[in-house]
């Protein structure tokens, strides 16, 4: 049983939600017409996207905590939650409008998009049915796969079989975790489809 625990504790903190956005962006710099770009503008890309989505929301939570001399434990509890929500979508809002004024292209803003939308969604979910954020996440590559493979006119069937594969092991680690339901992994994961395939077409 320890082996199959510290299996799932790995894929948990692999593909924590935090990372799917600098993930995204890293795929889009190497599969896409970006690639033809100096790599001094293309680390700079990675560097902001990382900055912004992973390093200043984990900063700004970390402070919160020790301010109020919370442990990382006490953070998960729902009612606690708001101000760490908050500082992730005020930090994702600033990369967007830095993308924005820099005239960067459509789908660089709408990745970042699209994780903004999958958790504001799940925010608001949360607050009657508790969703898991990590299915949500790998949903919503599975999602913005499906969406640009019909923008770029491309077939992504590999990149969407592994997709598939890593939402399936994202879920089943939550579950073994004992973190999340079925129905909760499921629902975060068709949430993060929709919002995945949403966003991509509207942003």
């Amino acid at each position: 049983m320890k082996p199959l625990l510290l299996i799932a504790r790995l894929f948990s903190s692999v593909f924590r939600p935090s990372y799917y956005p600098t993930v995204g962006t890293l795929i889009l710099v190497f599969f896409t017409y970006l690639s033809l770009f100096p790599w001094p503008f293309k680390l700079w890309i990675l560097a902001l996207v990382y900055l912004f989505t992973f390093c200043l929301p984990a900063l700004g939570i970390f402070i919160y905590r020790h301010l109020h001399g919370w442990s990382s434990f006490e953070l998960r509890k729902r009612h606690k939650r708001a101000v760490p929500y908050i500082i992730n979508i005020c930090c994702y809002l600033c990369l967007m409008h830095i993308f924005s004024v820099s005239h960067m292209p459509h789908f660089l803003t709408a990745i970042i998009g699209i994780s903004l939308l999958i958790q504001c969604t799940c925010i608001i979910v949360n607050i009657w049915w508790k969703i898991s954020m990590h299915s949500a996440g790998a949903g919503g590559v599975i999602g913005a796969i499906i969406a640009y493979s019909a923008i770029f006119n491309v077939n992504p069937i590999w990149w969407l079989s592994l997709a598939i594969l890593v939402s399936g092991c994202v879920m089943t680690s939550r579950m073994v975790l004992r973190q999340h339901t079925l129905g909760q992994v499921l629902g975060g994961t068709l949430i993060g489809i929709a919002c995945g395939i949403i966003g991509t077409i509207l942003m």
